[in-house]
């Protein structure tokens, strides 16, 4: 299934309201740093939500090496279309 990164963008915010206490407004320029409670927790519990939510597994350090939030989306929709 190949979903264009707006699609995506819009699921993983709705992945990102869930978790968020107050919930940032996700853009494709959107970093981690950005947000002040997007730490190191946050991220493995945004990471096993989306896992889940789109029914992907990512590889070890690849989601460490997007800068930001678009391209985290281009990594989603690489695992859909690549497992």
């Amino acid at each position: 299934m190949n979903q264009p990164d707006g699609e995506i963008l819009l699921k993983l915010q709705a992945v990102v309201d869930g978790l968020f206490l107050d919930p940032p407004r996700l853009t494709h320029q959107t970093k981690a740093t950005d947000v002040a409670e997007w730490d190191s927790l946050m991220q493995i519990s945004i990471l096993v939500a989306v896992e889940k939510e789109f029914g992907v597994r990512f590889r070890t350090g690849e989601v460490e090496a997007t800068r930001n939030v678009g391209e985290f989306c281009a990594l989603i929709r690489q695992r859909m279309v690549e497992p």
